[in-house]
């Protein structure tokens, strides 16, 4: 995926837009924002753990994960942080997101070190995050079931990539979690809800980050 130019988000923070497919990698009304409202308060704070396991769907700019290591600083955690990522950034892409300033001095060596470490292996990043990236299609890899308490699915929109959006890839997705685990995501449509009930999850619309009426967070019950 290549033409990926970095655009400022309203709240100060970066983000890419792809102009082949006319997709922003976040929402423009604020990149930090969205990723901590959807995925930090909404997915890990739901879990009551001292070691939470995440999978993501779409590793993109590394912010989820950059903020997720800051949650576990911030909150006694441990986190195992699996990604998954068919389309990874360049180091120009990477290095030029205001990322490495965003949370601080102290955050900017971990920023790179999450785009430097090698694929498709587990590595422990700090005492409290380790961390495995796959560059791979999200259907390709075999994922371990019962396994992952939260689920981070930020892939492109439906509009742009919507096999990613089926009861077949949510259905992975279902069986890869353990009973009680949350699978969160920016997208609220029908299709995509009915998708994940097909799937078995309990799915319930929540408000939003700005810009966003709404949102989903799913369980497995």
């Amino acid at each position: 995926m290549n033409n990926r130019v970095v655009v400022k988000t309203n709240d100060g923070s970066d983000s890419l837009y792809v102009t082949e497919i006319d997709e922003h990698y976040h929402s423009i009304h604020g990149a930090r924002s969205e990723s901590e409202h959807i995925f930090l308060q909404h997915g890990l704070a739901f879990i009551d753990l001292p070691e939470i396991t995440v999978l993501e769907i779409g590793f993109g700019t590394g912010l989820n994960c950059l903020l997720s290591y800051k949650y576990a600083q911030d909150n006694n955690k441990i986190i195992n942080y699996h990604t998954i990522e068919k389309y990874p950034l360049t180091c120009e892409e990477w290095g030029t997101l205001n990322y490495n300033t965003l949370l601080g001095d102290e955050y900017s060596a971990f920023y790179k070190q999450i785009h430097t470490s090698l694929w498709n292996i587990s590595i422990l990043l700090e005492p409290n995050f380790k961390l495995q990236k796959y560059n791979a299609d999200v259907a390709e890899v075999t994922l371990p079931e019962a396994y992952f308490d939260v689920v981070f699915f930020d892939a492109f929109s439906p509009e742009k990539q919507p096999e990613l959006w089926t009861a077949s890839i949510f259905h992975s997705m279902y069986k890869a979690m353990k009973v009680g685990g949350v699978l969160t995501t920016y997208c609220s449509k029908g299709i995509v809800r009915r998708a994940m009930k097909e799937a078995g999850f309990t799915v319930n619309r929540t408000p939003g980050p700005p810009g966003k009426r709404e949102m989903v967070v799913s369980r497995k019950v």
